[in-house]
């Protein structure tokens, strides 16, 4: 694997971490962990991608052992401050990759700084509009963990103890709240919603739903692997996501 860079990034009271390996002149890939987890579980991905793009992987405020913020910051609050981030990395015209309620954080960062993206993907995408409950998702959640292997499901185990509880409740309330379905709808780039083919957190009508709502999108599933497929099955995420970045339409 290329040489991989790593800073500390502060926006107000917003501590972030990037993980980058610089490619100039290569496709840009920006990589979005989802709640409670870290760039820890994205790096079997990031390793596919830099073999031939520039990757960065970004942990985000509270997660990955970062300091937690004095409030509990909202959707539009981490991807504004997300942006300044990449605005310091030099990142721009970039492919936005989001898991889970990452998926969250790249459709709002693309929609207020449409500069910063090419393209948005969606991996395993959250929440779906007709189980947008604590319950309903604490129960997909303890039905994935039984089904991932070992080695992610230590990974995310990990995480979510690093991140707590507090923190986790805190960032939930957000994610439950968040209308993703209304908000790829204002999208001006490309989406990718791209999930795990058994995936019972991001179904597959849930998937097409979303896709339905954005004005170019198209939806792809990785057969047999579950919500953690961009670990489990790394090589064909990132196949997939190459092929999406090589449809977009060229730079002027």
């Amino acid at each position: 694997m290329p040489h991989l860079d790593t800073a500390d990034h502060t926006v107000g009271d917003l501590a972030f971490r990037s993980f980058s390996t610089r490619r100039p002149g290569r496709p840009v890939y920006v990589l979005i962990h989802g709640i409670g987890m870290s760039h820890r579980y994205l790096k079997p991905l990031h390793e596919e991608l830099s073999t031939d793009a520039e990757v960065h992987s970004i942990d985000l405020p509270g997660f990955g052992g970062l300091p937690k913020p004095g409030r509990g910051s909202g959707i539009r609050i981490i991807a504004d401050a997300l942006g300044v981030v990449l605005d310091e990395l030099g990142v721009s015209d970039a492919v936005l990759v989001g898991h889970s309620m990452g998926s969250q954080w790249v459709v709002e960062l693309a929609i207020r700084r449409p500069d910063l993206a090419r393209g948005v993907v969606v991996f395993g995408p959250v929440t779906d509009s007709r189980r947008r409950g604590l319950l309903w998702q604490a129960a997909l959640l303890a039905r994935d963990s039984a089904l991932e292997p070992p080695r992610p499901n230590m990974i995310v185990f990990t995480d979510y103890v690093r991140c707590g509880p507090i923190w986790y409740a805190r960032q939930v309330r957000h994610m439950l709240r968040y209308p993703i379905e209304d908000r790829v709808g204002l999208l001006d780039v490309p989406l990718l919603v791209l999930r795990g083919g058994a995936d019972p957190i991001a179904r597959q009508s849930w998937a097409d739903r979303l896709g339905a709502r954005a004005a170019t999108a198209e939806v792809s599933a990785i057969p047999g692997h579950h919500h953690l497929a961009q670990f489990t099955a790394s090589r064909e995420s990132a196949e997939r996501i190459r092929a999406f970045a090589g449809a977009l339409p060229q730079l002027s």
